[in-house]
């Protein structure tokens, strides 16, 4: 799963777990569909990277979100709301210049092991 030198999806520390920024990319390729569609794979991917930790989103504490415009932000929201249905983690959002491979949307967590 690891296609990038250097990259970590996640790193223990103690209890806690933090997930590297996930955007939305299948096989190296940013998927087709605007910001609707990246972020359903964005929030796929951090579901898988969790998965694999032994972790579920029920486990995730905090989420950071990057959107390259707060013209997103609903259609983000939208999408978020539907994993993070049930007592949601703490988040912030913030608007950036730029993401990797010219994404839209990037979300990074920390979660904790119970």
């Amino acid at each position: 799963m690891n296609s990038f030198p250097l990259y970590r999806p996640t790193v223990d520390a103690g209890d806690l777990v933090a997930i590297a920024g996930q955007i939305g990319l299948v096989d190296g390729q940013l998927v087709d569909g605007g910001a609707a569609a990246q972020t359903d794979q964005a929030l796929a991917n951090l579901q898988s990277v969790l998965k694999e930790a032994g972790l579920t989103t029920s486990d995730v504490i905090k989420v950071n979100i990057f959107l390259t415009t707060m013209e997103h932000f609903t259609v983000f929201n939208e999408r978020y709301n539907a994993v993070f249905s049930t007592d949601p983690p703490a988040r912030t959002c913030v608007a950036v210049h730029e993401l990797p491979f010219g994404s839209l949307v990037e979300l990074e967590a920390w979660a904790h092991r119970r």
